[in-house]
């Protein structure tokens, strides 16, 4: 396995592939490996819904985070969060690639191991999780010791928000927007 994973990347580095790349590659060349992991032949398999190719609508599928360690991450999106495992990828005993599902709806997330060379400043974009509870959901996450850099209240636009970082720094909001979900907002600015 060693020698086919170390192929891919000498053949990827010579067509000018990314690192991130090669990390999924191993992670498929690891996860059709005969010797897979128990948590590989826990995963459960799962059938995404099926869209119409004839009904020509872009759906939205997952969002991608790349993050340093992959095991640590997952302990903050399933266990502190509440996302549900879908499936994991690991390459020598070591997570790759995990996909999550919210425990509320059918959105997804994957988490995806970055290249040690990486940046992971993601200062135009931020995860939004919402939740009716929000300020319960938030005390719950105070009592497990996270720390919430904005706690929860009620924006301009009329929705509530609470703001946090994942361990890598990713900037997340949890909301409620209620009954103004889908009202036009109308903010003024202030007066000088």
């Amino acid at each position: 396995m060693k020698q086919k994973a170390k192929s891919a990347k000498e053949k990827s580095a010579k067509k000018g592939v990314s690192k991130k790349t090669v990390v999924a590659k191993k992670a498929v060349v690891a996860k059709s490996s005969s010797t897979k992991t128990a948590s590989q032949k826990a995963s459960p398999t799962v059938v995404a819904p099926s869209v119409s190719a004839s009904d020509g609508k872009l759906t939205f599928n997952h969002a991608m985070i790349y993050t340093k360690d992959v095991a640590r991450s997952l302990a903050f999106y399933k266990d502190l969060i509440g996302f549900k495992l879908i499936e994991d990828f690991r390459y020598e005993g070591r997570p790759v690639y995990a996909r999550l599902k919210a425990p509320g709806g059918d959105a997804t997330i994957a988490l995806h191991l970055a290249a040690a060379s990486d940046s992971l400043a993601s200062g135009g974009v931020r995860l939004y999780f919402e939740v009716r509870e929000l300020d319960d959901f938030c005390q719950k996450l105070i009592k497990k010791g996270f720390y919430i850099t904005q706690m929860p209240r009620t924006m301009p636009w009329g929705w509530r928000h609470a703001y946090l970082n994942d361990p890598d720094g990713h900037e997340i909001s949890l909301y409620w927007a209620g009954e103004n979900r889908m009202k036009k907002t109308i903010m003024q600015a202030k007066p000088k």
